[in-house]
């Protein structure tokens, strides 16, 4: 009898499911899927940026710094859980939309698996190598010893807080846009308030920024997985069926994303280690409030492009192509109103966004941030088409087209134009991102216009 109802409730979620993707019409579902995955990013975007701004008011500058030279690594950490996450969701939503749920469950079942042997095993080598590392990007002293500690925090953390990066992804793909949204609420007020206890009450200094956060990471990631855990959601565990096809297919499809932040962060560190060099800990302070700024706005694109993707693969995988064009049209149009309306806020207020972060900010630093703001805000204007034409891509199980465009967006460009624009010093550092984006935005309309009738482009 229990096997009958557990049958009927399943059946019942498959229905809501193809209700949801295949049969609500596309703006309603843009606004159903989109606003509250952006919601959902802006939260914990917010978080990021309050992060920053508690860390540089009650620690200072040099804990800034060294917050921003261990950063990098923490966000490759977790591109694992995006690598996996991603790279299972694309395939899941193809399998539920050709009403392939055997298959469906298994790739869900072996992703988690493979999420926590990774959370492991790199955790374990950050703890080991964090000395090294810092050691290896030029920092000495206090800074090195400070982005040290912070790193080895989230070394340490990553088993209980990796699965959450593709919890999102999962919860969204059963239909559970909201409970989704609620997560990421709950884990960026409870960061907030544990971090700001940590660094207000506390002597902990970055260790108790570092452990705000994977407070609230560890105990968002157990609420979102919970449900799976019960079988009271679409994607259920089941006997693990691991193979060396579907990881290589897990891989492929997680790729450009993988690709993309960890190339990111090559890149970041990169830049760190020529700022340091040309303008010290305090260029490497202005850098991380771009890089605060910029994880808001690329937030909210991120959000409404990935919130889609089940939609588009599902329906890619229906068959329902002029849905799928439908869709697309709908996130693009969206991606270009956030990017270039968020980039007027840095353009005409550098001095009160750096200021948010560093209340006594003043003389040198004022006006070098003021000078980095109103140069980098231009990257919003651009780089929101290669990010709505990756996730595209993605969604659509075109790996290779995304990945290029993925390292192109995150190593190739910016490495080129480091190299191109060093003689210009800080202003060529500055000048790095709007013009990568800039190329790479070019790059992305030229593939889409390449790949536009295997990806039925045209009705």
């Amino acid at each position: 009898m229990s096997d009958l109802i557990a049958d009927v409730a399943q059946g019942e979620r498959i229905a809501a499911a193809h209700r949801l993707f295949a049969e609500t019409a596309p703006r309603r579902l843009f606004f159903k899927a989109a606003l509250p995955g952006s919601l959902s990013m802006l939260c914990s975007a917010l978080y990021d940026m309050s992060d920053g701004i508690l860390v540089g008011q009650l620690l200072g500058e040099s804990a800034f710094a060294a917050v921003g030279l261990a950063m990098p690594f923490v966000i490759i950490a977790f591109a694992f859980g995006d690598l996996i996450g991603v790279g299972s969701s694309v395939p899941i939503a193809i399998a539920l939309g050709e009403g392939d749920h055997e298959r469906a469950n298994n790739i869900f079942t072996c992703s988690a698996v493979m999420i926590e042997l990774a959370a492991v095993v790199l955790g374990g080598t950050l703890w080991v190598l964090a000395p090294l590392i810092m050691a290896a990007m030029g920092a000495t002293g206090d800074v090195a010893r400070m982005a040290t500690l912070f790193l080895r925090v989230y070394a340490f953390a990553s088993p209980l807080t990796t699965i959450l990066f593709a919890a999102d992804n999962y919860l969204r793909i059963c239909g559970r846009i909201k409970t989704s949204m609620g997560i990421n609420v709950l884990m960026s007020v409870l960061g907030a308030v544990v971090e700001f206890s940590l660094l207000y009450f506390t002597d902990l200094g970055v260790v108790g920024a570092a452990l705000g956060y994977c407070v609230a990471l560890a105990t968002a990631s157990i609420v979102a997985m919970a449900p799976f855990a019960a079988g009271r959601m679409l994607l259920r565990f089941v006997r693990l069926r691991l193979s060396a096809s579907l990881v290589r297919e897990v891989v492929i499809a997680g790729m450009p994303a993988f690709l993309g932040n960890v190339a990111g962060r090559v890149t970041s560190i990169l830049l760190n280690a020529s700022l340091l060099e040309l303008g010290g800990e305090r260029a490497v302070s202005v850098f991380g409030m771009l890089m605060y700024v910029s994880g808001f706005v690329y937030s909210l694109i991120y959000g409404m492009c990935d919130s889609l993707q089940p939609a588009v693969g599902y329906n890619w995988g229906a068959h329902d192509y002029g849905r799928m064009r439908s869709l697309e049209r709908w996130c693009f149009s969206a991606a270009a109103l956030v990017g270039v309306a968020l980039s007027v806020v840095p353009f005409l207020l550098p001095g009160e966004v750096t200021h948010l972060f560093m209340a006594q900010a003043h003389g040198e630093l004022l006006a070098m941030a003021t000078e980095a703001f109103q140069i980098f805000s231009l990257t919003y204007v651009f780089r929101w088409f290669a990010l709505a034409s990756m996730s595209f891509l993605t969604a659509t199980e075109k790996s290779k087209a995304a990945t290029i465009l993925s390292l192109a967006q995150a190593l190739v460009c910016p490495v080129v134009v480091l190299v191109a624009l060093r003689p210009l010093g800080l202003m060529g550092l500055w000048l790095n991102a709007p013009v990568s984006a800039l190329v790479t935005s070019l790059g992305a309309l030229g593939l889409l216009m390449g790949l536009r009738h295997e990806l039925h482009l045209t009705a």
